[in-house]
């Protein structure tokens, strides 16, 4: 198949070269120095799946039309990168690679004649430079769309994917998403202190705030009417039980995370968008928890804080310990 990726970035790359290595035909959009870095030298992945090499074709956008595309941009980029490639792009099937909530629906709404599906990836992979990536953590990939059982042409590429890397389907890949959702909250400490996800959470203090990001993240779910979907041994009941749960008991979540990363530092993908000088999504993780608890009548302080936060280190360029984090939150 003519697959286009894009976002080259860290993602990106990563399924451009996992799915040239199955034999398709790749386009990959990027811009800046990436561009001429992989048209010269193609893209290099290391790590987790093993080491490949994947000359695609690079473009600022796409100019002919594709069997299949994957939006990898980070989520604040999505809306544009998909308008300035709709002329092509719809009539397409879509897949969203991207955090937070809103992609599925805004592919949707740019590409009416476009079908489009979710993927949720959990897989780790640090942007090293322009066709650079090292994979920290391989893991799969969950494929959906909407809030009902799988159909047939989310199956149908499933299939394609999962020749690449391992790739399931899902029903209720919406509440899935709330479920990736309470995940992320993993990218907010990191981003605010340079630490790495690991080194966050082995500190008992930051751990605290986390578990408490994440429960505010459970809770506003729950008040939003989401059944959470069964996500990397989360599920909606297990979900619940963590809401209500003691903070002692509740911090096994984030050390359970923590078990399944390994020992490669795992930076996250909020702190690597601050390290390139780049937005962070901030706004597309925690914020979107502080819009749907705004929906749903109720408050998430500890969420709308840490975006504040982020936002603070994305201006200032300087982390904060973690005593001046902890002192924020007194």
């Amino acid at each position: 198949m003519r697959i286009a990726v894009i976002g080259a970035g860290a993602l990106g790359s990563t399924f451009a070269c996992l799915l040239a290595e199955q034999g398709h035909d790749l386009v990959v959009t990027m811009r800046g120095a990436a561009l001429p870095a992989v048209l010269a030298d193609g893209i290099r992945l290391a790590g987790g799946y093993g080491d490949l090499f994947a000359r695609p074709q690079a473009v600022e956008r796409l100019v002919e039309p594709c069997d299949l595309a994957l939006i990898c941009t980070k989520a604040q980029d999505a809306s544009a990168a998909i308008a300035e490639n709709a002329a092509v792009l719809d009539g397409t099937p879509v897949i969203v690679v991207q955090n937070g909530l809103d992609g599925v629906t805004t592919a949707e709404h740019l590409l009416p004649q476009s079908e489009c599906f979710g993927l949720i990836t959990i897989i780790a992979a640090h942007y090293e430079g322009p066709g650079r990536v090292r994979v920290t953590t391989a893991a799969p990939s969950y494929l959906g769309r909407r809030d009902g059982p799988v159909d047939a042409a989310t199956r149908r590429w499933q299939g394609v994917l999962d020749a690449a890397v391992p790739t399931r389907v899902l029903d209720n890949f919406i509440g899935a998403q709330w479920t990736k959702l309470v995940v992320n909250m993993l990218n907010a400490l990191p981003a605010i202190t340079g630490l790495s996800v690991q080194e966050v959470i082995g500190r008992a203090d930051l751990r605290r705030l986390m578990t408490r990001s994440m429960r505010e993240t459970v809770r506003v779910g729950l008040a939003s009417g989401v059944r959470f979907g069964t996500l990397q041994g989360l599920s909606h009941r297990r979900l619940r039980a963590f809401a209500v749960a003691p903070l002692w008991a509740g911090q096994v979540l984030p050390l359970s995370m923590r078990a399944r990363m390994g020992t490669v530092p795992n930076q996250g993908s909020t702190l690597q968008s601050l390290a390139r000088g780049q937005r962070t999504e901030i706004d597309f993780l925690n914020g979107a928890v502080v819009r749907a608890a705004a929906e749903a009548g109720v408050t998430a302080p500890v969420n709308a804080l840490l975006t504040e936060l982020v936002h603070e280190a994305e201006q200032s360029c300087r982390f904060l310990t973690p005593a001046e984090v902890l002192a924020r939150f007194r």
